[in-house]
């Protein structure tokens, strides 16, 4: 049974002024964006239109996200702590597991499942190589509800994967939340055939949008980073053609 101080994070979260109701748009859009900026403040996100990142895949990039930044800023992390918490709540109130994926997503994975008073796993990119050779980290019972959570999507693969693991240990994965989006359109093709509802706290969209109103990003760079969202496995920037 949950201790009095769980049930009172619990009710706590229904106190806070962060508020994400999923039957409203508008507050939806306020969150991401607001989280957005505080991803840009922090340079958990870098925006370099003129002089891309090459990502490990060689794809070149005006954008890097590393979201592990956040766990170095008490207030950042524990508004994505609160506001995933809000989201399960919501939407995937039957959740039995809370799940990181490997690496980025273990420690916020494990502060939404303290908040929330949930057993907690994790789940490697590939088995471990020696010992066990564990895939999943923890102790999950098959026919459990589990939910996701991963600090990072882009094309999907590695989130996808991680789903896999879970399906194949006999549980089901009832939905899956990220910090950030990139809004590829091949990642939503990806979910879409793989059933899984994702839930993302900001997105590529709220992020120009937050770049633009802060003057991190010139107004002519909206449309290079628009076209690299579109194709980024060919893009290349102006100066590079």
């Amino acid at each position: 049974m949950p201790s009095e101080k769980r049930r009172a994070e619990r009710a706590s979260l229904h106190k806070t002024p962060y508020q994400i109701r999923m039957k409203n748009g508008l507050e939806m859009k306020q969150v991401a964006q607001l989280l957005a900026e505080k991803l840009l403040q922090i340079s958990a996100i870098k925006l370099q239109p003129e002089n891309p990142f090459v990502w490990a895949s060689g794809w070149n990039s005006p954008i890097y996200t590393d979201n592990r930044k956040t766990l170095s800023y008490p207030d950042i992390r524990n508004f994505i702590k609160v506001e995933m918490s809000r989201v399960i709540l919501e939407r995937f109130s039957d959740v039995q597991y809370i799940a990181g994926v490997a690496t980025g997503a273990i420690a916020v994975g494990a502060l939404v499942a303290d908040t929330l008073g949930l057993p907690y796993i994790y789940v490697r990119s590939t088995p471990k190589d020696h010992g066990l050779e564990n895939l999943i980290e923890g102790n999950l019972k098959p026919g459990s509800k589990v939910v996701v959570i991963e600090d990072l999507v882009s094309t999907g693969g590695s989130s996808l994967k991680a789903v896999e693991a879970i399906r194949g240990a006999g549980c089901e994965v009832i939905g899956m939340l990220s910090i950030f989006n990139y809004e590829f359109p091949i990642s939503s093709k990806r979910f879409s055939e793989n059933n899984v509802e994702l839930i993302s706290l900001s997105n590529y969209g709220a992020m120009l949008e937050a770049a633009l109103a802060t003057n991190y990003i010139r107004p002519e760079d909206v449309e290079t980073l628009k076209e690299w969202r579109k194709d980024p496995a060919t893009w290349t920037p102006a100066d590079f053609r």
